[in-house]
């Protein structure tokens, strides 16, 4: 995509152990950074999640581009973490940010990223085939409405 470097951060060690070993087959390993940290963390009193701040103020317009899929947020304890996520990457990103939404919080999200300075416009509606992959799940597969969000940084115009 022309970029002059890349970051990849992740909190699954292993998730960024197979990005690297993909990077290497790929022999781009040089020019991608891969951060192993936390864009939430839980308050200990009540348990709900909230964004990393120290980690964001580090990354805060960092970036050209933010390239996410978030966790959907529905699974028990992680409600509205996609949200978060969102919120972390429209901080770090000066001008645009692309993510996967279930399309079935897609009225919200429009609301939130223009509370944060983003338009956001829905590129693609998708379905996405999520199988049986955790013990919470209950079906063998099931297919997701999902959105292919892009976040544009809004511009003022000029007085």
């Amino acid at each position: 995509m022309g970029a002059s470097s890349v970051v990849g951060i992740d909190i699954d060690a292993d998730a960024l152990e197979t990005a690297h070993d993909n990077l290497e087959e790929l022999e781009i390993s040089d020019t991608v950074d891969l951060i192993q940290a936390s864009l939430c963390v839980r308050a200990p009193d009540t348990g709900e999640l909230s964004l990393n701040d120290d980690l964001v103020a580090k990354m805060r317009g960092k970036f050209d581009t933010a390239i996410l899929n978030p966790p959907f947020g529905t699974k028990p304890g992680n409600k509205g973490i996609d949200v978060l996520f969102l919120q972390a990457a429209c901080a770090m990103a000066d001008s645009a940010v692309y993510s996967l939404h279930k399309s079935s919080t897609r009225d919200y999200l429009v609301k939130r990223a223009r509370a944060w300075g983003f338009d956001c416009q829905v590129l693609a509606e998708l379905k996405f085939d999520v199988p049986m992959m955790y013990k919470f799940h209950k079906k063998k597969s099931v297919d997701i409405d999902v959105d292919l969000l892009r976040l544009s940084r809004q511009t003022t115009a000029p007085s």
